[in-house]
C-alpha cells in the first residue's frame, strides 16, 4: 500500500476543522466580542461619568446686556390740547328793510361804531311822519276833553255816559298814535346791539325793495376763536377753562372757555369749541386762522426725549425699564404733551428705572445689567424738566 502523502494529509486536515466550524454557525460573531465588550465597559464610564456632578466642566452662562438707566425728576404738567381754528365774531347780523322806499338818510358808513338803538337808515316817509304828527295832536285834544268832563262830572253838571265816552276818546288817540308810530318806525333800521357796520351795500337816494340788505353788523368784544376737539380730548376740559390763542400773524391772546357743544360733528366726531377773547380795540378781526391750546388739569409726569419711546409686544407705545429684579418691565404711556424739548409722559410708576439705551435690543422679562445714565444725560432731563414746568 503506497504512501499517503504529508502534504495531502494536512489538507485533508484542515478541510476536516473547516468544515466542523461552519456546522457551529459561529463564525459571524468573529471579532465582534471584543467590540461589544468594548461598547459595553465605553457605557458603563459613560453612564457613570453622567452620574458625577457637573463642576468645572459645565459651560458658562451668557453674558447679561448691559443698559443704560435713569430715574427721571417728577414735575406736575398741565396736558395741552392744541386743535386749529378761526376767529369769528361774537354776533353778526344782516339789516334789512321791513318796508319798500326811497334811503332818505344813511348816517353810518363802513367801519363806524354804533350802540344799540342807533340810526342805520332811514326811508323817505312824509306822509308818514305827517300821521305820527296828527296823532300826537289828537292825543293831546282828547286828554284834554277828558280833564274838563272829569271836572264838570264833579260839579253834577255832566251825565256819565258823556264822561265814558271821553275816555273812550282818548283810548282811541293813544292807539292811533301807536299805529302811525309803528307805521314810521318800519322806515326805520337801528342797530340791534354794540358793534361795528362792516358792510353797507346801499346809498343815500337809492330805492330798496321789501326785505333788502342794507348793512351787515359785527360785535367783536369778544371774539370768538372757534375750533374743533376730538372726542379722546372732551374730557379734559370744561367751560371756564383758560385757552391761549395765537393768531395767523403771530399775536398771542388769553381767552376763556365758554361754550362746548355736545353733538359731535357727523363726518368728524369733533365737538365744537369757543374760546371768548376780549377785544375792546377791535384788532382781532374776525376770519382770521389760528390755533388754540387748551390746558387740562395739571398731572404728574416726567419729561423725556423721543428715543425712549418704543413699541410694546401688542403694538401700544410704552417705555422700558428695570424692575427691583434686574428684569424689564414695559409700561404703557399717558402722552400729556409733545414740546421742543422733548415727551411729557404720564403712567409711569415713581419708582421705575427707565431705560435710555439699549431698550430696543431687550424685550420684556430678560434679565439686564443696569447701570446709571452718564452725568451729561442726568443733567439734560432736570434741565428739561425744569424748563418744562415754566
Amino acid at each position: 500500500m503506497p504512501k499517503i502523502r504529508f502534504h495531502k494529509l494536512a489538507a485533508i486536515a484542515v478541510l476536516i476543522g473547516f468544515a466542523a466550524w461552519m456546522a457551529t454557525g459561529e463564525f459571524s460573531s468573529v471579532g465582534s466580542a471584543a467590540d461589544h465588550q468594548n461598547a459595553g465597559e465605553a457605557g458603563k464610564a459613560a453612564q457613570s461619568g453622567a452620574e458625577k456632578p457637573k463642576t468645572a466642566e459645565a459651560e458658562p452662562k451668557a453674558a447679561l446686556r448691559t443698559v443704560a438707566v435713569v430715574t427721571p425728576p417728577r414735575k406736575t404738567f398741565a396736558r395741552a390740547i392744541r386743535i386749529s381754528g378761526l376767529t369769528e365774531a361774537d354776533k353778526r347780523a344782516v339789516l334789512a328793510t321791513r318796508v319798500a322806499g326811497v334811503i332818505d338818510k344813511l348816517p353810518v358808513k363802513q367801519g363806524d361804531r354804533v350802540k344799540t338803538g342807533d340810526l342805520v337808515l332811514m326811508l323817505a316817509a312824509e306822509e308818514k311822519i305827517s300821521n305820527v304828527d296828527n296823532a300826537k295832536q289828537l292825543l293831546v285834544q282828547r286828554q284834554a276833553e277828558l280833564e274838563a268832563a272829569l271836572k264838570l262830572m264833579k260839579t253834577g253838571n255832566l251825565p256819565k255816559l258823556q264822561l265814558d265816552t271821553a275816555r273812550s276818546n282818548l283810548t282811541a288817540a293813544q292807539s292811533m298814535l301807536e299805529t302811525a308810530q309803528a307805521e314810521l318806525d318800519r322806515n326805520e333800521v337801528k342797530a340791534p346791539f354794540d358793534g361795528v357796520i362792516d358792510r353797507v351795500p346801499v346809498e343815500l337816494g337809492s330805492s330798496v325793495m321789501q326785505g333788502g340788505e342794507v348793512a351787515t353788523i359785527l360785535k367783536l368784544d369778544p371774539v370768538i376763536a372757534r375750533g374743533e376737539i376730538s372726542e379722546r380730548d372732551l374730557r379734559y376740559i370744561k367751560i371756564g377753562d383758560e385757552a391761549n390763542v395765537r393768531l395767523v400773524n403771530d399775536q398771542k391772546v388769553t381767552g376763556t372757555v365758554r361754550y362746548i357743544s355736545r353733538d359731535a360733528s357727523s363726518q368728524t366726531r369733533t365737538f365744537r369749541v369757543e374760546v371768548a377773547i376780549p377785544n375792546g380795540d377791535g384788532s382781532i378781526p374776525a376770519g382770521m386762522t389760528a390755533e388754540i391750546t387748551l390746558s387740562a388739569e395739571p398731572t404728574d409726569a416726567v419729561m423725556l426725549p423721543r428715543s425712549v419711546v418704543t413699541l410694546g409686544d401688542k403694538g401700544d407705545l410704552g417705555i422700558r425699564a428695570v424692575g427691583k429684579d434686574d428684569k424689564v418691565a414695559f409700561f404703557p404711556i399717558d402722552l400729556v404733551d409733545d414740546t421742543p424739548r422733548g415727551l411729557v409722559l404720564g403712567g409711569i410708576p415713581r419708582d421705575a428705572r427707565i431705560i435710555v439705551a439699549g431698550q430696543e435690543l431687550v424685550k420684556e422679562g430678560d434679565p439686564v445689567k443696569p447701570v446709571e445714565a452718564d452725568q451729561a444725560t442726568i443733567n439734560k432731563l432736570i434741565s428739561e424738566a425744569t424748563a418744562g414746568t415754566q
